[in-house]
């Protein structure tokens, strides 16, 4: 058996439930420009996969800049306290997926297993998968629990969980 602490738990928890993520570019003057995405985990290669309009802000700023962040939160509860909602920003690397590569089908699978109703929106030519390389983030996972986690940390919460069946505190 096989014991996940209970904040790597929360954070997976977190990002397999959450369907849409604040996105950060970085626009053409230097600027940060932040879109929402919806968004899908691509296990098979542990990579954020989202799926944008080259005639879109965002897209034109990652192919400049391919340094992006994604913010996901959980959705607040009307009368909730809303400074201790989980959350988690992901550092990473954007890159827009070869239509037909290996990448590029791994990618879709993922996405359309999350989102079946964008399967239309995959034949249009104007849209493209885009694969986020993570290499960092910030948890909060509560009022007084926030952790950094490296490449390894958070390359292991988007890889498959398969064997993890308890939580450990």
């Amino acid at each position: 058996m096989t014991h996940e602490p209970r904040l790597t738990h929360a954070l997976r928890v977190l990002i397999n439930t959450t369907r849409v993520a604040a996105l950060g570019t970085v626009g053409e003057s230097g600027s940060p420009f932040v879109s929402m995405v919806p968004f899908a985990v691509d296990h098979a290669t542990s990579t954020v996969v989202i799926h944008v309009s080259g005639l879109a802000v965002h897209t034109r700023n990652l192919q400049q800049t391919a340094q992006v962040s994604l913010l996901i939160a959980q959705p607040e509860v009307m009368g909730e306290p809303v400074h201790a909602l989980p959350r988690v920003t992901l550092e990473g690397v954007a890159s827009v997926l070869p239509p037909d590569s290996a990448a590029w089908v791994s990618g879709r699978v993922a996405y359309l297993a999350r989102f079946p109703d964008a399967e239309p929106m995959t034949q249009l030519g104007d849209f493209r998968f885009v694969g986020i390389a993570v290499a960092g983030a910030r948890q909060v996972a509560g009022f007084g629990a926030a952790r950094s986690l490296d490449t390894a940390d958070i390359t292991s919460v988007l890889s498959p969980s398969a064997g993890t069946v308890a939580v450990a505190d």
